[in-house]
């Protein structure tokens, strides 16, 4: 991409459909979009996280702090984002769910913007062993809205999560970060 066409990116107006799409609510603003293959709707990154703009689709947003991970795979002007959600599945405990990808004709700025919005809402992240072997993720993040950070936990092997030895391991590592959080 040329610097022009970069300037001339940054200061686009979204297409009218994602602007009505937000437009709902004055807090959201429109970060970035990128058009998905065959003219079917547009991935757009908001204020509030990541949404899907469409005549066929949902037009929901993924909050940012429920993105576990988002990976990009550039292919010209486009790629794939291959984006995986967190889903509670209970107090402190998160999953991993599955696998959306979005194939974008056009990017734009959108993979540094999904980048830097995820990687904000993570302020701290720790790998502990489990007993057997297994592993989980201890991650504090940023949640619109609440003061506290907040600490949960996502197994490696959603196996694990249903392992007493496990759980015991993970829970009591995670009250020792969340202990070490208190003033």
């Amino acid at each position: 991409m040329s610097v022009v066409d970069a300037v001339r990116r940054r200061f686009a107006r979204p297409p009218d459909p994602v602007r009505a799409a937000v437009s709902a609510d004055p807090d959201e603003r429109v970060l970035a979009w990128g058009a998905l293959v065959g003219d079917e709707g547009w991935l757009v990154a908001t204020s509030r996280g990541l949404r899907l703009v469409g005549p066929a689709l949902a037009a929901g947003v993924q909050p940012w702090h429920e993105v576990g991970h988002a990976r990009w795979s550039a292919a010209g002007a486009g790629g794939t984002f291959a984006v995986t959600p967190l889903v509670d599945v209970e107090p402190g405990v998160q999953a991993r769910g599955e696998v959306r990808r979005y194939v974008l004709a056009e990017a734009g700025n959108l993979p540094d913007v999904v980048r830097k919005r995820v990687d904000a809402t993570v302020l701290d992240s720790r790998r502990t062993a489990l007993p057997g072997g297994g592993g989980a993720l201890l991650v504090a993040r940023r949640i619109p809205g609440q003061a506290a950070r907040e600490w949960t936990v996502v197994f490696d092997d959603d196996a694990d999560r249903g392992d007493p030895a496990a759980r015991e391991a993970a829970r009591a590592e995670l009250a020792a970060l969340v202990d070490g959080d208190q003033p």
